[in-house]
């Protein structure tokens, strides 16, 4: 389980301007999420993995765990914390 105030590395799309998390469906489980990783270099190498609408600008940016499940939680999201070949390792219930 992910300590709260442990840091975890999310896409953030638009960096810069009008930022905001990148949002996964799991059409399967009729899940929406955003999806997390434990370390920076998994972020990187998994974000190429995730959906992203083409012409959109993305980055890997450190986010406190506990302040990215309320987030999730206000907005209808659960997390998924994923290792590098986007593999879920741990899901989070939201929290508002």
């Amino acid at each position: 389980m992910v300590e709260a105030d442990k840091w975890v590395w999310v896409v953030v799309l638009n960096p810069g301007k009008k930022e905001q998390f990148l949002g996964q469906h799991d059409r399967g489980k009729n899940a929406s999420y955003i999806p997390a990783f434990l370390e920076k270099e998994e972020a990187v190498r998994g974000a190429p993995h995730l959906v992203v609408d083409e012409g959109l600008n993305y980055e890997v940016q450190a986010v406190q765990y506990q302040e990215l499940v309320r987030h999730a939680g206000r907005n209808g999201f659960l997390v998924f914390i994923l290792d590098a070949s986007v593999r879920v390792l741990e899901k989070t219930e939201p929290q508002t």
